[in-house]
């Protein structure tokens, strides 16, 4: 199977180097001249992954013309580099039975698109399948059991990618609501951005049990008023990957929320992560589809007003604490 990975990032990088281990015929795509050698060189990525050897059989290039080889093509972008890319994706003669498989977790600022319908909009009808759920690159490079779960509106691909990317360590599931696979995978930043604060200020496990608890019922509402399922929040896509993005240092929007917690402005915080920290601009995102949708996200629009508007992360609890008693389930939510 020829693949393509399109990105040579943490995530870009422990996904070509899964797919290389099983055999396939890999190639990683990075547009830096500099990092294109470093990987010839050395076959590691230091600056990603550091300490984790690459396959020899996986190959790197420069010119994304790999893409008209592939069977699969991986985006492995940040979300705001996807439209870019997939634009010059369209310059190319792609295999007619090529399938876009996505890894990034984001939704579009300006337009307010998920990857899936950016990929329409641009490509048309070339198969689109998310990848998301609990998965730190720096885990599932080092081969620790990983359990993901793959979406799109035709199972039949879904069904493909799963048995593709399957090993003994990397567990795939399937999913036929790619509506909430996509935005439980980008949603869940924004809570563990609000989390990785609440560690910064010093709060405790009980503040952070809240915010995840009532952070995954915010986000799910919005989630199923654009037409996802109740129960992908329940699973991987959901609250697998809610748990440990909240949780666990290799999580960067966690650690960027550590910092700003600490005092940092966010321009400090994202420079010191030194990672795209993709919670940022989807909290931008989800605060402009709340206010579209007449949703109500008050965890979304306290962390809005610290990032974007400069006010004080404790404050902002402050303000949390305090607002009216209210029942904890909405009945309406379950119309």
């Amino acid at each position: 199977m020829k693949i393509a990975v399109l990105g040579a990032g943490s995530w870009g990088t422990a996904i070509a180097r899964l797919l290389a281990n099983k055999g396939h015929d890999l190639v990683m795509y990075t547009n830096s001249k500099d990092q294109y050698k470093v990987l010839q060189e050395s076959k590691e990525n230091p600056d990603y992954l550091p300490g984790i050897s690459l396959p020899q059989n996986l190959s790197y290039t420069l010119n994304l013309a790999c893409v008209e080889e592939a069977e699969v093509i991986v985006l492995a972008v940040p979300t705001s580099a996807c439209r870019e890319v997939l634009g010059k994706i369209k310059e190319y003669s792609l295999k007619e039975d090529a399938i876009l498989v996505n890894l990034a977790k984001g939704i579009e600022n300006k337009s307010l698109k998920r990857v899936s319908e950016i990929s329409k909009e641009i490509l048309g009808d070339l198969p689109f399948v998310c990848l998301s759920g609990p998965s730190h690159a720096e885990e599932v490079a080092k081969d620790i059991p990983t359990c993901v779960t793959v979406a799109c509106q035709d199972m039949s691909y879904a069904y493909k990618i799963q048995n593709i990317f399957s090993t003994k360590n990397f567990r795939v599931y399937t999913n036929h609501d790619l509506v909430g696979v996509e935005l439980g995978g980008a949603l869940k930043n924004i809570i563990a951005l609000a989390a990785g604060i609440s560690d910064g200020l010093q709060f405790g496990d009980n503040t952070k049990a809240a915010l995840m608890t009532r952070g995954m019922y915010e986000i799910s509402k919005l989630a199923i008023e654009m037409g996802g399922n109740p129960q992908t929040f329940h699973g991987l896509a959901g609250m697998g990957d809610l748990i440990v993005t909240c949780t666990s240092m290799h999580s960067r929007n966690r650690r960027c929320g550590i910092l700003i917690g600490q005092g940092l402005s966010v321009e400090e915080a994202s420079h010191e992560v030194g990672m795209v920290v993709e919670g940022i601009k989807t909290t931008k995102s989800a605060y402009d589809l709340a206010k579209k949708l007449s949703v109500d996200m008050p965890i979304t629009n306290k962390l809005y007003g610290v990032l974007y508007e400069g006010k004080n992360p404790l404050e902002a609890v402050k303000i949390l604490m305090a607002r009216d008693s209210k029942d904890e389930i909405e009945e309406v939510f379950f119309l």
